[in-house]
């Protein structure tokens, strides 16, 4: 007994997925840059892609969570820096 997938989801499953997985690993290296350099850039990029690869059905589920969660750290680290600072720059010392 041979089992045949539907052929409307075939296609777009084995094309999909890689993509998916691409834009999970996209997501968590952007996100943890996103920590140190151009956080209100890369944190909302970070999670756009962690959101689309999470609803495409990604196989790195975890990467993208990670990129999820980093993205969103990425933006409370910046509304710290300008309710502290008033600044979006980071400063050592006085």
């Amino acid at each position: 007994m041979q089992l045949a997938a539907d052929p409307a989801t075939r296609g777009r499953t084995r094309s999909a997925a890689p993509a998916a997985d691409g834009m999970a690993v996209a997501a968590f290296v952007l996100g943890l840059v996103g920590l140190l350099v151009m956080n209100i850039l890369l944190g909302p990029i970070a999670i756009g892609l962690a959101a689309t690869a999470l609803r495409r059905g990604t196989a790195r589920r975890g990467r993208a969570l990670l990129g999820l969660a980093l993205g969103i750290a990425d933006l409370v680290v910046l509304t710290v820096l300008i309710t502290v600072n008033g600044t979006v720059i980071w400063t050592f010392g006085g």
